[in-house]
């Protein structure tokens, strides 16, 4: 009995030391199956029709996707014969609109979304501002840094402000102006990175 068991013992004992070791080889050895299903992929499949075919001036708003800010195509309306400080407001406006607006199906699909929320609203300078200044009904200071991120991000790559990767903003009160950035930092961690800002001077 003892020697007929022997080659059956010895096979089992074989097998179990294989299976452990696959089971550690499996940690050090990658596999061919490619990355892991992200769910928040963070493009669009394919352009959304949607907001190219709206009419009006092109734009980009950038709205949350991840920890991180992405740049997506709207359009925003600006009457015909507008004069340049109007249409700056008017321009600005519209884009605070589309980000406080719902995200598009796809968008919603590919994982984007907004902080921003209705109800904010924008003119244009006071006496002593520099020309190109927008006023926020709330002062940026008590925007989160989300919220603060889109919207000078957005402001910064539009015809709302100079095309120079800055925006000046202020709020309600008679605070001072101030210059904010849109860098690298701010789009790739805005939760954690607020825009710079520094003070500017009566133009």
């Amino acid at each position: 009995m003892t020697v007929r068991r022997l080659p059956a013992l010895c096979g089992l004992l074989v097998l179990a030391v294989l299976l452990t070791g696959c089971g550690i080889r499996a940690t050090e050895v990658p596999t061919d199956y490619g990355p892991a299903p992200s769910r928040v992929r963070c493009s669009l499949a394919e352009p959304d029709v949607s907001t190219q075919a709206a009419p009006g001036l092109p734009a980009q708003v950038f709205l949350l996707c991840g920890s991180s800010l992405v740049a997506v195509d709207r359009t925003v309306r600006v009457p015909d014969g507008a004069p340049d400080s109007g249409r700056r407001v008017l321009v600005a406006q519209g884009l605070l609109d589309e980000l406080a607006a719902q995200p598009s199906a796809a968008e919603k699909e590919a994982g984007y979304t907004s902080d921003v929320r209705r109800g904010l609203t924008v003119t244009g300078p006071r006496s002593g501002d520099p020309e190109d200044t927008l006023r926020l009904s709330t002062d940026p200071d008590d925007l989160t840094s989300y919220v603060l991120a889109q919207v000078v991000c957005t402001f910064s790559d539009s015809a709302a402000a100079e095309g120079d990767g800055s925006v000046i903003l202020a709020g309600p009160t008679d605070r001072s102006a101030r210059r904010y950035s849109c860098t690298d930092e701010v789009r790739a961690r805005p939760g954690s990175n607020e825009p710079p800002a520094d003070e500017v001077t009566g133009g």
